[in-house]
């Protein structure tokens, strides 16, 4: 099956976090946390259309000013989501800079913040020269963003602030039958993304050509063969506490991968009680617990730099 999405992290465990996913058929990406993103080239960071924060600490966020600039001519909005608080953080951001020669620059920037209960939204646009301007908040149930293609959902953490985690999970995977497609005699080609955007769509009126000739949905429905889609999910800075670990789990679980924070070892688990992290073991367990295919350890505090295999060795013991 080839998958729908394709992640990376932007940086090494010691480095600042970032997760940044290839939607690999749409042409964009999500980015979830922007710290230092040198890594990243202008081509990746400007086919991001959302970044999703944890929270505002400089090694979660520092990273926005790079895309900001890079996305100053792109059109279409660029949307932002972080905890309570984030919009007076973006504001920030924008009015550090002088901007009185972009009246005619199309970048739209779409902030929202999440609390427990309530989406509090505000738009920013470069016509108006980044002035702040409210838009109308909207419950929140855990959902961010939801389509025909794909889900994020977030859960409110206590980092001694709140801080977000997030999963990402494709509603279905299609995947072509090549045999199928073979007996008709049809070729790969575009055409097929608009016909896996019928199954989605639920659009079952739809016809499309190929190769001079007409098909209608109904010929051409048993070239696609439905799965289970992919779920990851990121989770960074939240105390190990059993409120954190219970949201955790049910945030994250049956994900494909977990990308976790294991800022502490286990015999740190005072400091990191104080510092409000998990421990490599705690991150272990979530990920055990939460039933998920593959954990990938991030955010080591750098107490470790000299023996960082002890990290990934605690967090894969308690994990198998």
């Amino acid at each position: 099956m080839k998958p729908s999405f394709h992640a990376r992290l932007i940086n090494e465990p010691f480095d600042d976090p970032g997760l940044y996913i290839r939607l690999l058929r749409e042409g964009r990406a999500f980015l979830f946390d922007s710290g230092a993103a040198t890594s990243l080239s202008a081509g990746d960071i400007l086919k991001i259309s959302g970044i999703f924060i944890s929270h505002t600490h400089v090694d979660h966020f520092i990273g926005f000013d790079n895309i900001l600039r890079l996305h100053l001519r792109k059109e279409g909005p660029l949307r932002l989501y972080g905890p309570d608080g984030f919009i007076n953080r973006v504001e920030g951001k924008l009015r550090g800079y002088t901007w009185n020669l972009i009246g005619d620059y199309p970048l739209v920037i779409e902030a929202a913040e999440i609390n427990e209960k309530t989406v509090t939204k505000a738009v920013f646009r470069a016509q108006n020269y980044f002035r702040r301007e409210e838009l109308p908040s909207m419950p929140f149930e855990g959902v961010l963003i939801e389509n025909s293609f794909l889900k994020i959902k977030a859960a409110v953490l206590d980092h001694q602030i709140p801080c977000l985690g997030f999963c990402l999970e494709e509603n279905y995977h299609i995947n072509i039958n090549k045999a199928k497609l073979n007996e008709l005699d049809l070729p790969v080609g575009p055409w097929l993304s608009d016909f896996k955007k019928a199954v989605r769509d639920g659009d079952y009126e739809s016809r499309f050509k190929i190769k001079e000739k007409t098909f209608a949905f109904s010929e051409l429905k048993g070239i696609a063969d439905i799965t289970k889609g992919q779920k990851l999910s990121y989770v960074v800075d939240a105390l190990g506490s059993e409120e954190n670990t219970r949201k955790i789990i049910e945030l994250v679980r049956g994900s494909d991968v977990l990308y976790i924070e294991a800022y502490f070892l286990d015999k740190d688990r005072e400091r990191a009680m104080e510092r409000y992290h998990l421990t490599a073991k705690q991150a272990g367990r979530i990920a055990r617990e939460a039933g998920v295919g593959k954990v990938v350890p991030l955010h080591f505090s750098p107490k470790y730099m000299d023996n960082p295999e002890d990290v990934l060795r605690e967090v894969e013991d308690e994990f198998r």
